[in-house]
């Protein structure tokens, strides 16, 4: 009870404010200044109907409750020894902090001897019971303990048409509720508005127009209904903050080819051109085809009791159209009006039903479950089961200049008007309660005519679409005021360019400008007048024939591999030239090769042996020898040259004719060379006792990949992997047992073996918190404390090394750590948040103390990814996928040669596939050179 006590000091929230904040927090500042909204007539009636709902409630338990047990506002006194069974509408104040408990039960144990409970009651007239009222009933409860010095554990939620009560435990909750109570708290002494933010809400609220028109003042880009919270976070970081600076901000891409068969992703900036221009853009080539008999499509329902009322029907495009109108009285009616629905379709030649948005999506597939579909292989069937949702054709492709993809603003927006002008979804459901209620022909009139309606707007804008479709011209003879139609495959790509674009209403002038340009005198003038440009032209690139500078005998087994006989020489020399690079002490020579093979044939198994066919069958990647391939992936890998590069620069020097083509093919022959060298290293680093891992991205043709390194302080494993899941890391390192250093990705958690966090990671995430939340003393208190205990113990690493016998001394600092600042409750969310943190990651974070060897960053693995960084600064996304993990594997055996003091380049001229072996061998020549006599 101390720490809810601690929580609500200097705090001055009520129930209501929280609910505002619930909702919005711009709503929950505008209350706690006192602000009048400006009016919202379905706001007004809700509240209405909260409150008499409430009423109506309330009469129902007094009915009952004997009368002796019953009190009408009873004092705070009265709460922890209440003689009363039902209290209504109690004021609460503890600590700066009031609610007004609808409704308190009293519940008596049944020994009679501990003292009695109190539950709070909340009444919602919803059926289906929300996040939020659960929430408000955590706080009635909340404060309740407060006032009563002990734990209120439950309410009860009575809701619905038959008032069902819904008992809820807030136990759960109670944290999140804290969190939500600092926050509003937070936001109520600011000073300062909170960022005006437009949501679902605002229909229901009433500060709806005073928010819109400072939105719309602001051209804030919370008017646009598509943008994510994120997106606009985003957007902010890079210092936009209206719709008309986000427009500025698009560019149109070419497609890759392995995209332009799919629909391109929605662009929010792109709807910002389309509102400041005034302009419909259009993405791609859509094509809207209705082959049959349009039925427009619009449904009326009680979302909260997901049932039906209303379905309307508009059939045909031209003047001659129909509208029905299928009414339901109420729930049990509404198996006539599908059955009706399903015969007005029935009537019609091949009808193409046609609706906008995900709410006849829904009502389509549950009617049919609920009552079955249409005879099957009918046209009616063949309309349910293939419908047209206009909003998703939109989607994506079409921006009209409004700030939503919603009917009504579209509708609005190519000259449609309802009849209401207020007319919404959630103003009908007022209609439907009122007509429930009083049974006025009035509503059901307002109810039919704005149904019908919505069936028109659709019709509108399905035909403005396909108007548009066939052309502007026949757009705008149609009536209408069709906008200008622009499709962004005919916009300019934007460009740096020193030149500016030369326009001019004389075309004479444009023509002169266009036959100025140099590219085109060039091509075009000059060849015609020199000679010299023509001699260019036509000249033929010649392909120099090589003498054979060195013959190479290989010498074969001439012994028979089957029996062991000795053969004899059998046919001709057969031979294979090569292009290869000799290596002086100082220089690089290119000389052609040849390789000479003599065949044997043994008498005995009547077989020729001696030659191996697949180095004398043609083809390019044959003709370059292992010295050239050396020197060119050298380039490549280690020096990190671009292939491209290295192609111009090979065949320059060395009058070869390689292409882009060919590196790729030569590369996997190097990969298929190095394959089991890199699983040597990968066993080699998962059956030590470190291993540093980390994880970055790739783009690979507009896709991501990545790459996870794997690396101890002598070698260095690169994987490739198509997505982030943790199943490829836990499948790698499923059996290591030695300790894991790493990033806080969750996915290394999941792995079986001791795990050090990285504290360089944990630092500077805790460095952004404390620039997020300056004046929090209790976040700095304990980033404070950990800086000065972290910071010991890198003085003893300085002193001492990575040593298990001086640091394991430490442990005692940490316990004490953890003791007195982590395993506290605190007020603020950040510091929480943070503790939580210390908290979840106990075992992770200072394993380095308990083992030899083991740092305490992951500044290995960091230090291994920027070889990566710099492969994928060359590679710029031209790649394809298949091809990068044969950088990988060459990149794993240059590193690894760096890492243990190797020449890369001579390892690939060495032939050798094992790097301990190079090594060893290595290390004995220069033995054998240091005893040579001078």
């Amino acid at each position: 009870m101390l720490r809810d006590a601690q929580l609500f000091v200097c705090m001055n929230i009520s129930s209501n404010l929280l609910a505002a904040f619930l909702h919005c927090p711009t709503k929950c500042y505008l209350c706690s200044v006192r602000r009048r909204g400006a009016g919202n007539s379905y706001a007004d009636w809700l509240q209405a109907q909260r409150e008499s709902y409430e009423k109506e409630a309330i009469d129902r338990l007094l009915r009952t409750t004997p009368s002796d047990d019953f009190k009408l506002r009873p004092p705070i006194d009265d709460l922890k020894t209440p003689k009363w069974a039902l209290a209504v509408n109690l004021q609460v104040r503890v600590n700066n902090t009031e609610t007004r408990l609808q409704a308190v039960e009293r519940s008596v144990s049944h020994g009679g001897k501990s003292s009695p409970r109190l539950i709070p009651i909340r009444f919602t007239p919803n059926n289906k019971i929300t996040r939020g009222e659960r929430l408000l009933l955590g706080f009635d409860a909340l404060c309740l303990s407060q006032a009563l010095g002990r734990e209120v554990p439950h309410g009860k939620i009575i809701h619905g048409k038959d008032h069902v009560q819904s008992k809820v435990n807030v136990r759960p909750l109670v944290q999140e509720i804290r969190g939500l109570v600092a926050q509003t708290a937070a936001l109520v002494a600011n000073d300062v508005p909170p960022e005006l933010l437009l949501n679902r809400h605002c229909s229901e609220c009433g500060y709806r127009d005073h928010c819109r028109s400072l939105a719309i003042e602001k051209d804030d880009l919370s008017l646009l209904a598509g943008m994510s919270a994120k997106e606009r976070k985003e957007h902010h970081s890079k210092g936009i903050f209206t719709v008309t600076q986000l427009s500025y901000t698009f560019r149109p891409r070419r497609r890759p080819k392995h995209l332009r068969d799919k629909r391109e992703p929605y662009h929010p900036s792109l709807k910002a051109l389309a509102v400041r221009e005034k302009k419909i853009y259009v993405v791609g080539s859509p094509e809207l085809s209705i082959q049959g008999t349009p039925v427009y499509l619009d449904v009326e329902g009680v979302p909260d009791l997901d049932y039906y009322y209303l379905i309307g029907l508009r059939i045909g495009a031209s003047e001659d159209v129909l509208q029905h109108s299928l009414w339901a009285d109420d729930a049990g009616q509404e198996s006539r009006i599908w059955e009706g629905f399903l015969e007005t379709l029935a009537g019609f030649k091949d009808p193409v039903l046609i609706y906008y948005g995900s709410y006849e999506t829904t009502f389509r597939k549950r009617m049919s479950e609920r009552y079955g579909g249409a005879q099957e292989n009918s046209p009616a069937a063949k309309a349910i089961a293939s419908p047209l949702n206009l909003v998703s054709f939109i989607f994506g492709q079409w921006y009209f200049p409004t700030y939503s993809n919603g009917l009504k603003e579209i509708a609005g927006y190519l000259g449609f008007k309802w009849s209401e002008a207020n007319a919404s979804g959630s103003q009908a459901i007022e209609w439907r309660q009122s007509w429930e209620q009083t049974l006025d022909h009035a509503y059901k009139v307002k109810l039919m005519r704005y149904n019908a309606e919505d069936c028109s707007a659709l019709a509108l804008v399905t035909q403005t679409i396909l108007r548009l479709q066939r052309g502007e011209t026949q757009a705008a003879e149609s009536g209408g005021g069709v906008p200008q139609v622009v499709r962004t495959r005919d916009l300019k790509e934007a460009h740096d360019s020193r030149w500016c674009t030369f326009s001019s209403p004389v075309s004479e002038l444009v023509e002169m400008t266009n036959a100025a340009h140099w590219d085109y005198q060039r091509e075009r003038v000059y060849f015609r007048s020199s000679a010299v440009i023509r001699r260019l032209r036509r000249r033929k690139r010649s392909h120099p024939k090589w003498t054979v500078e060195k013959i190479v005998p290989v010498l074969p087994m001439k012994l028979c591999p089957d029996c062991g006989r000795k053969g004899v020489s059998h046919g001709p020399i057969r031979s294979r030239s090569v292009q290869e690079l000799m290596f002086g002490r100082f220089s690089l020579k290119r000389r052609l090769v040849r390789y000479d093979f003599q065949p044997y044939w043994c008498r005995r198994c009547k077989k020729v042996f001696g030659v191996d066919e697949k180095l004398l069958k043609p083809g390019k990647h044959r003709n370059y020898g292992s010295s050239l391939l050396a020197y060119i992936f050298y380039q490549m890998i280690e020096l990190y040259i671009p292939s491209s590069i290295v192609v111009q620069s090979v065949n320059k020097l060395f009058g070869l004719s390689l292409t882009t083509g060919t590196i790729g093919v030569l590369k996997e022959k190097m990969t298929a060379k190095y394959m089991e060298t890199h699983q040597q290293i990968l066993r080699r680093i998962i059956s030590g006792h470190l291993v540093h891992a980390d994880e970055t991205y790739l783009s690979i043709k507009g896709k991501r990949g990545y790459v996870w390194v794997l690396t101890n302080m002598h070698e260095v494993a690169y994987l490739y992997s198509a997505t982030r899941e943790g199943a490829f890391i836990q499948g790698i390192l499923g059996e290591f047992k030695g300790v894991l250093v790493s990033d806080f990705y969750a996915a290394y958690d999941s792995l079986r073996c001791p795990q050090q966090k990285c504290l360089i990671h944990l630092a500077r995430d805790l460095n952004g918190e404390l620039l997020d939340h300056p004046f929090d003393e209790e976040l700095k208190t304990i980033i404070k404390s950990f800086g000065v205990l972290v910071r010991a113990i890198l003085a003893e690493i300085d002193r001492r090394g990575l040593k298990r016998h001086f640091l394991h001394k430490h442990g005692a600092a940490v316990r004490r750590f953890y003791r007195t600042l982590i395993d506290v409750e605190y007020q603020s969310p950040a510091a929480t948040a943070c503790a939580d943190r210390f908290r979840k990651n106990r075992d992770r974070l200072f394993t380095f103390l308990d083992y030899d060897g083991v740092p305490w960053n992951n500044n290995n693995a960091e230090h291994a990814m920027k070889a990566v960084a710099r492969v994928r600064e060359v590679i710029h996304g031209c790649s394809t996928e298949s091809s990068i993990p044969g950088y990988m594997v060459l990149l794993s055996v240059c590193q690894t040669c760096k890492y243990q003091g190797l020449d890369f380049l001579g390892f690939l001229r060495s032939g050798e596939t094992d790097i301990q072996a190079f090594a060893e061998k290595r290390a004995r020549k220069q033995a054998a050179r240091a005893t040579e006599p001078f």
